[in-house]
């Protein structure tokens, strides 16, 4: 029986992100007066991210208003001069862009552009770097983005370091944050001997999405929801990220990480600290990072007899990957956290490649009544327990579930729900995408959405004894929901996807 569904509208009190909303020019100048003019020094300039989203952020963050005067200098390894570099930003803008552009707003962002070749070393860097500043004025700031893997990011950061480019330079570093604790802290200790803790910021984009902020609203703005936030009141918690892609040229890559370090460890485990963290004192970036620092610290150590680890039919055929490869493509784990808001309610995280459909959704079950008075065959209990249920999408969209009574004589009850959709709200078109806000929170050395040393130490230490004692592999058919342990693991509850019912279109 599928659930009915009722429209939520947006009250005028609720209308539009004081964050993004770009037709007020008085706003826009508000938001941008505390951020400093940049320099944008990114390293991979001529890569996959930068193309896809680091190139068409800045030029749509530029085009809104959103940022003061800023100047990009590209450094890879590719031999390109000013002008090739532009063209390949400009190409990148018009295919990966989110909103148009005119020929003004291209010749406005291509005369902020310049490149660098990192092959030439630090001398070119510096004097690169140098002129963007003096175009900038004494006001400017450096912002460098490790668009790399973590191998060739330290090799950058000395040369940052030779360069003498790292004093009052914020930076950004991309996963994976080492692949287990001791790589983690000879990571972060080789950061730590350029930049102090403060100019660096750990991105995980998943922190950035309008869905997982919303999180934090709906928590601690609303007396509805904080008050049952507990174990009285909480049964389970599932984090769900199923992918439908393969690894594709990834291959060797996913060899050196796997599932469960590419995706839980940075980005599945974020969330959760969002979910079970403590109201913060503040709402600011030290209170709400020792508050997600908290439940890392309160995570018990992973159990591998908790945890289901899958590979898809093809994997061992993928280029780059070994034909006895014993790397994960699907991870699904039981986590617990040992305090008093969450003791014995279990948190389920899944994720994997190549499976049935691609989503991203957190589900929160909700206890269900300890007596029913309803007669014998009602229905009530047959479909499962209440839920509120996150989409993590590029728009926000929130289901909360429940039983209600069928129209009709009889006492016969049904599954409903109210959804909500940021894209139906008049603001709905405004959100970041999640590398814009983070870029620009970094230009404003605002840490709250952004992880820790600290933080991502704790994450590997309780990580340590599924890491040295894994559970076998288990294929799966691609397209398909993973192995059938999957279900026993969180048996006698169920997992959301698939959804029984569709969210409304």
């Amino acid at each position: 029986m599928e659930e009915r569904t009722t429209d939520l509208t947006l009250d005028e009190a609720g209308q539009g992100d004081p964050g993004v909303v770009f037709s007020e020019t008085h706003r826009a100048e508000a938001l941008t007066a505390t951020i400093r003019p940049n320099v944008v020094v990114l390293f991979g300039a001529t890569g996959d991210l930068s193309r896809r989203k680091l190139l068409p952020g800045l030029l749509n963050l530029s085009q809104a208003g959103l940022l003061p005067d800023f100047r990009v200098v590209g450094a890879a390894r590719k031999r390109l001069d000013d002008d090739g570099f532009r063209d390949f930003a400009l190409d990148a803008c018009a295919e990966f862009g989110r909103r148009g552009f005119d020929e003004e707003a291209r010749r406005r962002f291509a005369a902020r552009l310049s490149y660098v070749n990192v092959k030439d070393g630090p001398a070119p860097l510096a004097a690169a770097i140098a002129r963007a500043e003096q175009e900038l004025g004494p006001d400017a700031q450096r912002l460098l983005y490790m668009s790399v893997p973590p191998g060739a990011a330290l090799a950058l950061v000395f040369l940052v370091a030779e360069a003498g480019l790292a004093e009052g330079s914020r930076i950004i570093m991309e996963k994976p944050f080492g692949t287990d604790l001791e790589s983690s802290r000879a990571l972060n200790d080789a950061i730590h001997r350029v930049f102090g803790e403060q100019q660096v910021f750990r991105i995980d984009h998943f922190l950035g999405k309008e869905a997982a902020q919303n999180i934090l609203a709906l928590r601690f703005a609303n007396g509805l929801f904080e008050p049952i936030w507990n174990r009285r009141h909480i049964a389970h918690v599932q984090i769900d990220v199923p992918e439908t892609l393969s690894v594709g040229t990834r291959g060797a890559y996913y060899e050196e990480t796997g599932a469960y370090r590419d995706m839980v460890v940075t980005h599945l485990m974020q969330i959760l600290a969002f979910l079970a963290m403590e109201p913060p004192t503040h709402l600011d970036p030290l209170a709400i990072t020792e508050e997600k620092n908290k439940v890392f610290r309160s995570l018990r150590p992973i159990d591998p007899a908790r945890v289901v680890r899958g590979q898809y039919e093809e994997y061992r055929s993928e280029p780059g990957v070994g034909r006895d490869s014993d790397t994960e493509t699907l991870i699904g784990l039981r986590c617990e956290i040992d305090n008093w808001r969450w003791s014995d309610v279990p948190f389920y995280l899944r994720t994997g490649k190549r499976m049935a459909e691609g989503a991203r959704i957190i589900s929160i079950a909700f206890r269900e009544p300890p007596q029913s008075m309803f007669p014998e065959g009602c229905g009530v209990g047959a479909f499962g327990p209440d839920h509120l249920t996150f989409d993590l999408d590029d728009y926000a969209r929130l289901s909360l579930s429940f039983y209600g009574k069928k129209p009709g004589p009889t006492m016969e009850l049904e599954k409903t729900s109210m959804q909500f959709s940021r894209a139906e709200a008049d603001s709905g078109g405004d959100s970041l995408e999640a590398y814009e806000r983070l870029i620009r929170d970094a230009m404003a050395g605002d840490h709250t959405l952004f992880t820790t040393a600290d933080g991502i130490e704790r994450l590997w230490e309780v990580s340590a004894p599924l890491l040295e004692s894994p559970p076998p592999i288990e294929p799966y058919a691609s397209h398909s929901w993973g192995p059938r342990s999957l279900v026993d693991l969180i048996a006698p509850d169920v997992w959301r996807l698939p959804f029984a019912r569709r969210w409304r279109g």
